[in-house]
């Protein structure tokens, strides 16, 4: 078996094994965690697009829907060429976890299109997009399955997501349809501030880990995996609070600076060099296989799952892990870590201030209300902040980490909303 195919699997065994651990302390109803175990639907469509070329292309999409007993099913699409099914199944099972800890009005889903975008030109990935949305068909809506930017997607696919949904719609009913994606342009109804919300919230939760611990970030230095939308803006709020960034890496290299790197300019370095840190000169390139081993005291992965193994745990120096990617640390190390004393805020805390501000554009646009950027930042600062303290007092009350006291507060919720409604019929 590939180690490609190992890793995919691995991502549904760690979520398994961290939800089954929770459900174990906090002596989960047994029925309860049988329903909590599978997912509610999946869906695999293959359809047809045509290229700039003329020929014509199959594509394989998947959106998996885990749980729906607290709301609309809600989570990204990536275009990824690690897309499959377990993949899917696994961060749809991370989302409904998130949904639920945050305390929004969700469920969670997850899916995309398993492809590496960069070969495609813009024109095919509208078409890619396009076909997709129309295959998925009545499996997304408003008010039933929300999708949202992930890896490797952003506004402008929402905007073609939701023209593509809109125009399936009879004209009386479209304007009742603007909700059926959240990460859109704010042209197009997006909300200010979604684009640097989930950067943001793992920014707060390392600022709110450090007064708890009364840790003062300035001059501290931290490392980002991940130079995308969630590493750059993490590192940019880093920067702001006078941390400094001695190495980041991303899809195409790594690259290491004692003395810091500025986050700015490294990120206008990579927007004119189609996306890649590579060739930035106020930086050294090193090996990928040193780069979770440098010297910090914050670690930020923010790319994707499994990134923290077995290989690497050894080497990493980091006091505090700020996970802003799903899934990046798996079971074995995390043991590892911990035993280490190295903290972990994991992914369904750390990183849920972009579906927190997804649920803030979908009310936006269910009220036909447009809130400035500081009410959005302002809004995500309390939530984030009332989920952190909650983690922090279950972690005490359990003796656990705060991985398995936010997956018990998370699945507590559940729980609670079966019990009172009950299992059909």
């Amino acid at each position: 078996m590939s180690d490609k195919k190992k890793r995919k699997q691995g991502m549904l065994e760690n979520v398994m094994r961290q939800f089954n651990n929770a459900a174990d302390i906090m002596e989960l109803n047994p029925n309860i965690r049988k329903i909590l175990s599978i997912t509610n639907n999946e869906i695999v469509v293959h359809f047809p697009v045509k290229m700039d070329d003329g020929n014509v292309e199959i594509f394989t999409g998947y959106r998996v829907q885990h749980n729906n007993s607290l709301g609309p099913y809600k989570g990204g699409l990536r275009y990824h060429p690690t897309v499959d099914i377990d993949a899917a199944r696994a961060l749809a099972m991370w989302m409904t976890w998130k949904t639920s800890l945050a305390g929004l009005p969700y469920g969670g889903a997850k899916g995309g299109i398993q492809l590496d975008p960069l070969k495609y030109s813009q024109s095919e990935l509208e078409r890619i997009t396009r076909r997709f949305t129309y295959a998925l068909g009545t499996n997304i809506g408003p008010e039933f399955d929300i999708p949202a930017p992930d890896v490797n997607t952003n506004p402008q696919i929402m905007a073609w997501i939701l023209d593509t949904f809109m125009s399936t719609k009879a004209p009386s009913d479209r304007s009742a349809n603007m909700h059926v994606v959240t990460g859109k342009p704010i042209g197009t109804g997006g909300s200010e501030g979604r684009d640097r919300a989930t950067g943001f919230g793992v920014f707060l939760n390392i600022k709110f880990w450090a007064a708890h611990n009364q840790v003062n970030l300035k001059g501290k230095k931290f490392i980002v995996q991940g130079f995308g939308n969630v590493g750059y803006w993490a590192s940019y709020f880093m920067q702001e609070e006078g941390a400094l960034m001695v190495g980041v890496q991303d899809a195409y290299g790594s690259l290491a600076n004692k003395e810091g790197i500025s986050v700015t300019d490294l990120f206008a370095h990579s927007r004119t060099n189609r996306g890649s840190i590579l060739g930035y000169t106020k930086a050294n390139e090193i090996n990928k296989e040193d780069f979770f081993a440098l010297d910090c005291d914050i670690c930020i992965p923010s790319a994707l799952g499994n990134q923290i193994t077995l290989k690497n745990v050894g080497g990493i120096k980091a006091k505090l892990i700020a996970e802003g990617a799903n899934g990046p640390t798996d079971v074995e190390a995390e043991r590892i870590l911990l035993d280490r004393e190295i903290e972990i805020i994991p992914d369904i805390l750390c990183n849920s201030g972009g579906v927190i501000c997804s649920y803030f554009e979908w009310l936006q646009n269910r009220n036909g209300e447009i809130w400035t950027l500081d009410e959005v930042l302002e809004k995500l600062q309390r939530k984030l902040f009332d989920s952190f303290n909650r983690v922090l007092k279950t972690a005490q009350e359990y003796k656990v980490d705060l991985r398995t006291s936010a997956f018990i507060i998370a699945i507590k919720r559940l729980e609670d909303t079966y019990v009172q409604r009950g299992v059909f019929p």
